[in-house]
């Protein structure tokens, strides 16, 4: 589908987190349809180079990587600036990269605070500060990541739900701010993926979450993916937090 301003295979969406797991997803999925990239990581350079060689032997100079530690927030606009000077234009903001982890109420530290709040929250509001001007120009816009858990609190992930509600306020806050030049959006998930690292859920509260949920499968990342190319297209759509659960929050 062509964008308001431009063809599709013009358009350059900016992913953090895109080198694994959802983030690459996205990334697959939006290049599939003509879109540029720019790959954003923190760490994983080896899946950002991978996955950026692979796309570029299809279409090149389609994907570009850069690396920042989003916490540096001082730093954000440098990911803007890197679509601009590669690509020319940007298109799409979709807050990918995310913090995860158990934050018991009487454990949580404020290095805790720093890291969820930071990754799921602030980096996300400055960076979309840094793109408004942007996006702008082109009739873009922001898609980030939220949880249906925001308002179904998880039991021991406190901060993480904070995080995730504060991401949620900020889509909406921002959907009318930023209107009508930028639109601005939601995917909330509810199971997508286990966590990578930990044991937070066993083999056991595996099987009971997927117990409860109408579909009777977890999310896979392709489900996301595919929810945000929808928004992105969806021209009428600003301030909507789309839940992509299976229909769990439904039951929950």
């Amino acid at each position: 589908m062509a964008a308001e301003d431009g063809r599709a295979e013009e358009r350059v969406a900016l992913i953090t987190g895109g080198a694994k797991r959802v983030g690459a997803a996205i990334v697959r999925r939006l290049h599939a349809v003509g879109w540029r990239v720019v790959l954003h990581y923190r760490a994983s350079s080896a899946e950002a180079d991978a996955l950026a060689d692979a796309l570029n032997a299809t279409r090149a100079g389609s994907v570009v990587t850069v690396q920042l530690d989003l916490l540096d927030t001082v730093r954000l606009p440098e990911l803007v600036a890197t679509a601009t000077a590669h690509f020319g234009r940007l298109d799409a903001l979709i807050n990918n990269a995310s913090s995860f982890f158990a934050t018991p109420v009487g454990t949580f530290s404020e290095a805790a605070w720093d890291d969820l709040l930071g990754s799921n929250l602030k980096a996300p509001l400055f960076l979309a500060q840094a793109a408004a001007p942007v996006l702008a120009r082109t009739r873009g816009s922001i898609v980030s990541i939220a949880d249906i858990h925001t308002e179904r609190p998880y039991p021991q992930y406190i901060l993480y739900t904070v995080a995730k509600a504060g991401l949620v306020a900020m889509t909406r806050g921002l959907a009318r701010e930023l209107a009508p030049d930028v639109r601005v959006n939601a995917v909330a998930p509810g199971s997508n993926l286990w966590p990578e690292h930990g044991k937070a859920f066993d083999a056991a509260e595996q099987q009971r979450i997927v117990d409860t949920i109408p579909l009777q499968r977890i999310g896979e990342p392709a489900d996301l993916a595919q929810a945000i190319e929808f928004l992105l297209n969806a021209p009428y759509l600003t301030g909507v937090v789309m839940p992509v659960d299976g229909g769990r929050s439904v039951v929950l």
